[in-house]
């Protein structure tokens, strides 16, 4: 595990980035629309300048955005999964995140609109991924220059199509970028509560109440196929987890990455300072968030350009 330190002197940018955040949810009650959530939710990010090439396209029959920044390689592709619980975010949320991630790696990235709950409920957005990622190998992509990335429901849907491809016997991509991965929807990490006080977003109950309405009647929120963290993990490509040391969610990846190191993965776990639940989204505000994606985009570059004999490599 890599310990990331602070550099800024206050806490000053992350409270502003607090402010931002809760100016979209802080007014949300049991009688807010999910129509409203989503508005409010893509809203917040909507003055994000996407400094990239904007592409609406069908993969397989799922809604999806190619995302190019500006000399970004067409010949290797990032799959990205935005997060929202499995009910909110979207690629609108997204898109100014995807660009700094295809700015930073070199590469382009296809953005994923998967179904979402209560409307659609499991295991229907790992079936849009997978759709998406038999489209996009139809078009002459080859897995060793494909990678997944997602964050928080979106990296557990990165996580739980992995397991999907290997159970099906099919091929995976090089590597996985997972942001404050949501791996466990049964919320049963020590952080759910040692973080609590300090967590200005997710709480547990709030989580499980996703949870619920993502996972529908009749599956167990342990079921492995949603819960990538309750799964045989061996065989996993390498993986980046990035998470923030002020997340509920923040043991999701930490005993996410133990059982997968123990399986044999290739998995590198960095935990930020102070930060808060995908703070890769405020990078004008914060330089953790910049400097969190520029190492996203060096550990692409650096497993897809490897040969497939060193990928499983520890580092």
């Amino acid at each position: 595990m890599t310990a990331i330190p602070t550099l800024a002197p206050s806490l000053a940018p992350i409270d502003a980035v607090i402010a931002r955040v809760r100016s979209a949810y802080g007014r949300w009650s049991r009688t807010t629309t999910i129509e409203q959530m989503r508005g409010d939710w893509d809203a917040l990010f909507a003055a994000d300048p996407v400094d990239a090439s904007v592409r609406p396209v069908s993969a397989g029959g799922v809604a999806a955005e190619w995302i190019t920044a500006a000399g970004a390689r067409d010949d290797r592709v990032v799959v990205y999964f935005h997060g929202g619980g499995f009910r909110i975010g979207s690629l609108a949320s997204h898109r100014a995140l995807m660009a700094g991630i295809s700015a930073a790696s070199g590469w382009r990235v296809l953005g994923v609109e998967y179904r979402r709950a209560p409307e659609h409920c499991f295991p229907a957005p790992v079936d849009d991924a997978l759709a998406a990622y038999a489209w996009l190998r139809e078009q002459g992509i080859a897995v060793d220059r494909i990678a997944f990335a997602g964050d928080s429901a979106g990296a557990g849907l990165a996580l739980s199509t992995l397991l999907s491809l290997r159970e099906q016997a099919l091929p995976m991509p090089a590597a996985a970028v997972l942001m404050s991965a949501w791996t466990d929807l049964s919320a049963s990490g020590d952080s759910y509560r040692s973080r609590a006080d300090v967590d200005p977003i997710h709480q547990r109950p709030m989580i499980l109440a996703m949870a619920r309405g993502y996972l529908g009647e009749g599956v167990d929120a342990r079921d492995p196929r949603a819960s990538p963290l309750f799964a045989d993990l061996h065989g996993l490509p390498p993986l980046l987890l990035q998470v923030g040391d002020r997340e509920t969610v923040l043991d999701d990846s930490r005993a996410f990455a133990v059982k997968a190191k123990a399986a044999g993965v290739d998995v590198r776990l960095e935990v930020w300072d102070d930060m808060i639940h995908v703070f890769q989204q405020f990078p004008a505000e914060l330089v953790e968030a910049r400097r969190a994606v520029a190492a996203i985009g060096a550990f692409l570059r650096e497993r897809l350009a490897a040969p497939p004999s060193q990928r499983g490599s520890s580092t």
